[in-house]
């Protein structure tokens, strides 16, 4: 139960921190099934600043741990913008853009990631090795029974998200920032009326969700993956968004969906060990937490209500 309990958070958060990103620019009225290139992209800078850095500077990489949260959320938000240009400034089709997004995010952090391996470091390889995070147990706490799991062998990128989650909770829920950018996705033309510029909220929240997928796409980097390559597109960005449709676009039933599918994939891990299954099967079994989305896709999202201006142009001319 602790192997299920530890693995399936260490899944369960850095997809919960794309989801919020998720929320946030739907939330603001701006579709986004960015995500999967967003995380792949963000982790991609992210790897590429440390790798740079512990070449050049003679630094462990380990060490370079919280520079490579930064910089994957700088390139993540970095790598948003195309979308939120495409879809609030020339009022593209967001779920086109979004597609675009993801295909191009693939193509593009592979063959730099070959050439820059090629020239920089004299290597024919389409990865950059990170190696997995250090973790860490919280002492007292992690004696508890059955809850104590949850507080050992923690990757520091754990606590970071949780922190993250608490402030994007408040900025959403509890300022008037998170009023207008909630207002924006029911009825931007209340926001406008009352003199906030929707086209800038909007804008602010697919950056933030650029931010926040980054810095999901890098904390598997450092765990799951190990490296930067392109294993990191997985399908966990989609996974954010069936996360958070699940939780219609609230942040605390986003969370359960997230441990949801956290604890799906690490209790298949787990069944395949305790049955010694053959690769093949264990592989079968790890799609749990996809089988798992379609479930409860199919049962529970005609309950789910969706912010009512989701993926509608603004046109602040338009009744």
């Amino acid at each position: 139960m602790d192997v299920i309990i530890i693995d399936g958070l260490s899944f369960a958060l850095p997809l919960f921190i794309m989801a919020i990103g998720g929320i946030f620019s739907e939330k603001s009225g701006i579709t986004n099934l960015a995500i999967e290139g967003l995380q792949g992209f963000g982790a991609f800078i992210g790897a590429l600043a440390v790798v740079l850095i512990s070449n050049y500077a003679k630094i462990d990489i380990q060490k370079l741990f919280y520079v490579a949260l930064i910089f994957s959320m700088i390139g993540g938000m970095t790598y948003s913008m195309i979308h939120a240009f495409m879809c609030i400034k020339f009022k593209a089709n967001q779920v086109i853009s979004g597609v675009v997004i993801n295909i191009l995010a693939v193509a593009l952090t592979c063959f730099l990631t070959t050439q820059i391996n090629s020239l920089v470091f004299g290597a024919m390889s389409d990865k950059f090795q990170l190696g997995v995070s250090k973790r860490f147990t919280i002492g007292g706490l992690s004696e508890i029974p059955v809850i104590g799991s949850v507080f050992k062998n923690l990757y520091p990128f754990e606590i970071v998200i949780v922190v993250i989650a608490l402030i994007a909770w408040f900025i959403l829920y509890k300022t008037p920032y998170g009023l207008r950018l909630r207002a924006c996705g029911d009825n931007p033309h209340s926001v406008d009326a009352a003199g906030a510029d929707v086209a800038k909220i909007r804008f602010k929240a697919v950056l933030v969700s650029g931010a926040l997928s980054g810095l999901g796409g890098m904390c598997f980097a450092y765990s799951i993956s190990a490296n930067f390559s392109p294993s990191i597109y997985m399908g966990y960005g989609y996974l954010a968004i069936a996360a958070l449709i699940f939780g219609n676009w609230k942040i605390l039933p986003t969370l359960g969906a997230c441990l949801i599918f956290g604890f799906a994939k690490s209790g298949g891990y787990k069944i395949g060990q305790i049955l010694e299954l053959p690769s093949t099967f264990s592989d079968l079994i790890m799609i749990l937490p996809y089988v798992l989305t379609l479930l409860l896709l199919i049962f529970f999202s005609k309950s789910n209500h969706a912010p009512r201006a989701l993926g509608e142009i603004y046109d602040k001319g338009k009744r």
